[in-house]
């Protein structure tokens, strides 16, 4: 599910510098001197511009609910691992294609799809022939390129090898394998409907078909979880040989069986300071397996990152198709209903004109600059200071360095020129005589790892914390 991508880190017990409060008076002359306005830039409008090249697709069937779930799905029940003729799916699928076919695209600005996402769910419930009507629905639409990403979360025990080959067939090129855990013990505390046996087995079939592009899915912080339980865990994926590896740490959401039950931080759960040591240890191995680390939860031998996620991180836009997707187009961001009857209910509304779920609101530059440092921060990469800059204006580029001064001088932020090389403290500061980016030489700022990507939570919030205050003063100069 997509929203699993942007699993928030946890926060970290490190000690953390006091960073510099900004006057609302230092804002304001700062901003007197703003090379642009916002909402006038013309590489923002561009970005905004850009025709999305990426889908995801929902599938929500689950064999049941794991604790820890709160995605919208369908529980179809643990009696067959896949149920070819169920009503509920065949159903699904279908309103799923009318609202591909019924969503609205310019002829001039389409363009086929670079990659499609089958998240759930479970998507690997679905037969393949069903499978196929909605690959058929995407490519009636919007054309699919030759050389397309196709990727399918598959969890263990739901496929066999048949199954595996008739979607590799269809297209799908990626898989994502939800394993989770290796322990009996931990799979079952989380509700999950495989053991450790499927696990093996599922890891032989992927490998028995051939699938060169796959991804082990982990969750640290789970209840009762050791360190020794985590390291076996990771030890393991990284023997399966794996191309990619997704960690993730438990996050705790009301209204789920783990909400009901448990408090982050509190036991059975690790505590706050295990749970950072489980995030330290996995980037540790994983990269000494030769993994990089090139996102938060992400690590990917050389040429195997995921490019449809790199859709997300880079801000770019994207389709989204299936209850409770969200898809981001022309700037903003719009969510289908989570319920299967209001779902259908939108697709009738979507057919018949009623709605348009292509994004023609307003605009907000505040929610774009947001994103585009949320989603930024999150990579190894790093924030793009140029771009950032040409989109936003010089100013609030220098309030965002000041503001991070001190969590470079602690080590959690990294600043890089243009040839990525480490920019040290004196130099930064010497660069923030300048008024300009490019006479600077600051070309991208990121955090350290694993220690900054452990801080994000902080580090990010002062970046809104900034932008806020930047845009406020903006608006306040405009409306003077």
């Amino acid at each position: 599910m997509l929203k699993s991508t942007f699993t928030p880190i946890f926060w970290a017990l490190v000690p953390k510098p006091m960073s510099p409060k900004l006057s609302p008076n230092v804002i304001i002359n700062t901003f007197a001197n703003s090379t642009s306005l916002v909402r006038q830039n013309v590489s923002l409008k561009q970005h905004q511009c850009i025709t999305p090249s990426s889908a995801y697709i929902h599938l929500p069937f689950c064999r049941k609910r794991c604790h820890y779930c709160d995605f919208p799905i369908v529980a179809l029940g643990s009696a067959s691992a896949q149920i070819d003729d169920d009503p509920r799916v065949v159903n699904y699928i279908q309103w799923l294609c009318r609202e591909i076919s019924a969503t609205q695209v310019e002829l001039d600005a389409k363009a086929p799809l670079e990659t499609v996402y089958f998240g759930g769910g479970t998507p690997s419930l679905v037969p393949p022939r069903l499978v196929s009507l909605v690959l058929e629905a995407l490519k009636m639409k919007f054309g699919l390129s030759e050389d397309a990403e196709i990727s399918m979360e598959m969890d263990p025990g739901t496929f066999n090898a048949k199954t595996m080959k008739e979607v590799m067939l269809l297209g799908v090129n990626r898989v994502s394998l939800g394993v989770q855990a290796f322990q009996e013990k931990l799979l079952k505390s989380c509700g999950r409907a495989h053991g450790v046996q499927e696990v093996h087995e599922a890891i032989d079939i992927v490998k028995l078909c051939g699938v060169e592009n796959w991804s082990i899915d982990l969750i640290a912080s789970l209840p009762h979880q050791t360190s020794d339980m985590w390291k076996e865990s990771l030890r393991l994926t990284i023997e399966a040989e794996p191309t990619h590896v997704s960690v993730y740490d438990l996050q705790i959401e009301q209204g789920t069986k783990f909400g009901n039950l448990y408090t982050s931080g509190e036991f059975p759960l690790p505590s706050e300071t295990q749970s950072a040591d489980f995030y330290k240890m996995a980037s540790r191995m994983l990269c000494d397996a030769n993994y990089n680390h090139y996102e938060i939860s992400s690590y990917g031998k050389s040429g195997y990152e995921c490019k449809h996620n790199f859709t997300y991180w880079k801000n770019k836009p994207f389709y989204a198709f299936g209850l409770g997707s969200a898809s981001y187009i022309g700037g903003l961001r719009f969510s289908r209903p989570k319920k299967v009857n209001d779902y259908m209910k939108f697709v009738e509304n979507l057919e018949n004109g009623l709605v348009n779920s292509s994004g023609d609101g307003q605009i907000h530059a505040k929610d774009t600059a947001t994103d585009i440092v949320m989603l930024s921060l999150r990579t190894a990469r790093g924030l793009d200071m140029k771009c950032f800059e040409e989109s936003f204006g010089s100013s609030i580029v220098s309030s965002l360095i000041e503001a991070y001064i001190p969590y470079v001088e602690s080590g959690h932020v990294v600043c890089l020129d243009e040839e990525r090389r480490t920019m040290g403290i004196a130099e930064l500061n010497n660069s923030l005589l300048h008024k300009t980016n490019t006479e600077r030489k600051l070309a991208y700022i990121r955090l350290s790892d694993p220690e900054g990507f452990l801080l994000s939570n902080e580090l990010i919030s002062l970046a809104f914390g900034v932008i806020d205050n930047c845009m406020d003063c903006l608006q306040h100069l405009e409306v003077v």
